[in-house]
């Protein structure tokens, strides 16, 4: 298998977290906290999204889809680009507040859809281009791409396990 259909594979077991860690709830269910300061299932999910949508538009130097505003306004929020809700406190995460499953979906959905378009036009040779170089050692494509899945698997399993503790 070379590294990019190894890439496909990955993104492609994301949105069946999501949808296990959401199917069936209603919207009380993803603004609830089953203990207070933890991040809520919307908010996860809508996270987990959000820094997909961030890096991978770094990444093709297309505008990020929550910026275009479509999205904001059934999250209750505004389509600021910058908050991907790294560093978001308890009253921040409160504020994420998805109207329905569908909507949560729809979004994340649309950033995988970009996401898997975006995989299909690189190479094996692509993933060795530096992409930041911020951090010592710098940052390669396909370590990002590994980053942001390994990111968004955490919290899909994150969203599934405070469904647990919800009882939904």
């Amino acid at each position: 298998m070379d590294a990019i259909a190894l890439l496909h594979e990955l993104y492609g077991r994301i949105p069946g977290e999501v949808r296990r860690a959401v199917d069936g709830l209603t919207p009380e269910h993803l603004v609830a906290v089953p203990v207070e300061g933890a991040n809520t299932i919307g908010w996860l999910v809508w996270h987990l999204a959000r820094v997909q949508d961030h890096h991978i538009s770094e990444l093709t130097g297309d505008e990020q889809q929550w910026a275009t505003g479509v999205w904001a306004e059934t999250f209750g929020l505004e389509p600021d680009p910058d908050d991907t809700g790294y560093g978001h406190d308890a009253d921040e995460v409160a504020r994420v507040r998805p109207e329905s499953v569908e909507a949560l979906l729809a979004y994340a959905d649309a950033v995988q859809q970009r996401t898997v378009a975006y995989l299909g036009t690189l190479s094996d040779a692509d993933l060795d281009r530096v992409v930041d170089e911020a951090w010592d050692p710098p940052v390669t494509l396909g370590a990002r791409l590994v980053s942001v899945a390994d990111d968004d698997i955490q919290h899909a399993g994150q969203a599934a396990y405070v469904r647990g503790l919800l009882g939904a």
